[in-house]
């Protein structure tokens, strides 16, 4: 996995210790309703995609580029669906993280699902109930999240986005 250069900066200083890190993710969908994922290179898990946010850049504007980044597919963010911080994560290297996660509902808009970057060995559309069992939990929770969002405003009600409490 690519690791961005402020976090190679910081890492020079505090080694593997726990970072707190921004990031965002993005459950993006096909016009036919299939999900977009990718099989993570770094665990062999399938995953939403995800990413770090560079220094100032906008978490809308950084899930775009990564989903272009990781996939090839080009989106449109639709809506903010979820904020939370997750579980600390432990890369095969020993460095340690914990993400605030702004997860989006994202909408494909043009360009072709493919492996676009080492990040993936693998990307595919899903149907919302044909998932790959090797997802990750954190995908599992931001999917739930984003199509609970998506009924609700289906519905004619004004959903508002999942704030872990």
């Amino acid at each position: 996995m690519p690791i961005p250069d402020f976090v190679r900066h910081l890492r020079a200083s505090v080694g593997t210790a726990e970072l707190w890190l921004p990031g965002v993710s993005g459950v993006v969908l096909d016009p036919d309703g299939r999900l977009l994922l990718g099989r993570r290179s770094d665990n062999g898990l399938w995953a939403v995609v995800s990413g770090i946010l560079e220094p100032g850049e906008q978490p809308a504007v950084a899930v775009v580029r990564e989903a272009f980044e990781e996939t090839g597919v080009q989106v449109e963010v639709e809506a903010l669906t979820s904020v939370h911080s997750g579980q600390r994560v432990t890369y095969p290297n020993g460095d340690l993280a914990r993400y605030l996660d702004v997860c989006f509902w994202c909408r494909a808009v043009g360009g072709e699902a493919r492996v676009a970057d080492d990040e993936s060995t693998e990307v595919g559309w899903f149907a919302p109930d044909a998932l790959p069992r090797d997802l990750t939990d954190s995908s599992v929770q931001r999917i739930a999240h984003t199509l609970e969002f998506i009924a609700a405003r289906e519905a004619g009600r004004s959903p508002e986005p999942f704030f872990a409490r």
